[in-house]
Order: structure tokens, then C-alpha cells, then sequence
């Protein structure tokens, strides 16, 4: 199999490095990226090659591993390089899959989003299959077989969710650390070490890729309207407010 991936970035290269590793049959893997320099030093970290962004070669599968609002440009853009599959891992899945569908309708079409960056994998692997077949088979046999929990959703399902576990969850932990101030470690419980840790995790990657996520998903809002309720509240409207972060936390128990 001849792999193309567009986007030679950190996920780019764990998409190849997870198929060469976890293939019997490892692809010859080609990198392209709007950064040559950046292209070549992934082909030479996975014993790859560089190729130019306007080839006009053919490769059985296309990756497409760019930033969330360039995806579906890039997917118009190099979808024609497929001559069999296509696949994005991009954060986002409604306007990817209607991309791939537009631009390569008669190939297989998969659009993957790894639910962690590359040095946190294996995790949650979501996926929407469009139009599925033998060569995307066979990645999602090499994610599942990295240790990767692969699962079928719908575009309109994923990014919803994302609304919570990403847009919302990033807003309300980067609010708190602009408004934590430093403490003795000796001061710290259990919950704030926590939130501090989260805090450190969020702020351990690219400013950039949280603020996609701000741009592509509702959410961000929401949590400032809630902090803002919280702070005004008095005791009895704050219990109400407690109440009902309570029974969303714990569905299970109505």
C-alpha cells in the first residue's frame, strides 16, 4: 500500500508510525506539508520520502493531518491523489466527511479523530465510516491493534459531544488558570492538585490548537455564563445551581 499523508506534523507521523507498526504489510509512506523542511525531516524520522504538494502521483490511501480550519480545503485541494482511499484525522467530522464525499466519491472514506495527542496514545479513536472498504479496513484493524479503542459515531454525534469534552472543558480549565493565583504546595487538596495538573496538561500544548477548537466549537460561552452565575448567586440559588451540576454528574442516580 502507498500511503500519502498531508500534514507532516506530530499526528501525521503517529498515523504512519501506527500503520507501520501494526501492519504485516507496512505502507510506503510519502509526507507532503505546506513546510518542506517539515515534510522531509518526518520522512526522514520514518524512513519515508518527501514529495511536493502539487505532485500529481497517485497513492492508494491519503491521510489528511491538518489544523481543524484547513482540512476541508486540503481535502478539496489533494483528494484527487487518491486512487483508492482517504482519510482526515482532523478534531472536527461534519465538514471533513461532506469534503471527502464531494471530492472523492468513489473512494473509501473514513474520517478518524484520535481523542489525544500522539505522546498520550493508545485512546478513544472515533470514527465515521462513509464509505468503508478493504484498505480502510485494514487501518482501523492497525489503530485497534496499537491499543486504540475504535468506535462508530455520526458527524453531527461527534461534534456535539466535542461541544462538551473539548470546547467546553479546555474554556473552563484555561479560565482557572487565569484567574488561580500561585499557592504553597502545602495549601493545595486533592480537587485543586488536580485541577492544577489538568491545567498544566492543557497548557503543555499548541496555543493554536485550543484556539481551533474555541473557533470550531460551541461551548466556551457557556462556561463563562455559568461561572458568572455562580459567582452572583446567594446560598439558596447556589444549592439549586450545586443540585443541578450534581444530578448531570451522576445521571445514573435519577
Amino acid at each position: 500500500m502507498d500511503l500519502l499523508v498531508v500534514g507532516a506534523g506530530e499526528m501525521g507521523r503517529w498515523f504512519a508510525r501506527t500503520l507501520d507498526d501494526h501492519l504485516d504489510d507496512p505502507p510506503a509512506v510519502a509526507f507532503t506539508d505546506v513546510d518542506s523542511a517539515v515534510a522531509r525531516a518526518a520522512a526522514e524520522e520514518l524512513n519515508g520520502r518527501a514529495v511536493a504538494p502539487d505532485t500529481d502521483e497517485r497513492f492508494d490511501l491519503v491521510c489528511v493531518a491538518v489544523p481543524i480550519p484547513v482540512t476541508a480545503d486540503t481535502i478539496e485541494t489533494h483528494a484527487s491523489k487518491a486512487s483508492v482511499a482517504i482519510c482526515d484525522l482532523a478534531g472536527v467530522m461534519a465538514q471533513p466527511v461532506a469534503a471527502m464525499a464531494e471530492h472523492a466519491p468513489d473512494c473509501e472514506r473514513v474520517s478518524f479523530h484520535p481523542l489525544f495527542a500522539p505522546a498520550n496514545a493508545p485512546g478513544n479513536v472515533p470514527l465515521v465510516a462513509d464509505q468503508a472498504g478493504p484498505v480502510t479496513d485494514r487501518v482501523r484493524a492497525a489503530l485497534a491493534a496499537a491499543g486504540n479503542d475504535l468506535f462508530e459515531t455520526t458527524p453531527a454525534e461527534h461534534d456535539a459531544a466535542m461541544e462538551t469534552v473539548q470546547a467546553r472543558v479546555h474554556a473552563a480549565i484555561l479560565a482557572f488558570g487565569l484567574a488561580a493565583e500561585p499557592i504553597p504546595e502545602r495549601f493545595q487538596t486533592p480537587i485543586s492538585a488536580g485541577l492544577f495538573d489538568l491545567l498544566e496538561g492543557v497548557t503543555g500544548g499548541e496555543a493554536r490548537v485550543y484556539a481551533d477548537i474555541q473557533t470550531a466549537f460551541e461551548g466556551g460561552a457557556d462556561v463563562a455564563e455559568a461561572a458568572q452565575e455562580l459567582a452572583a448567586a446567594d446560598e439558596e440559588t447556589f444549592e439549586q445551581l450545586y443540585e443541578q451540576a450534581t444530578r448531570r454528574s451522576h445521571p445514573d442516580d435519577e
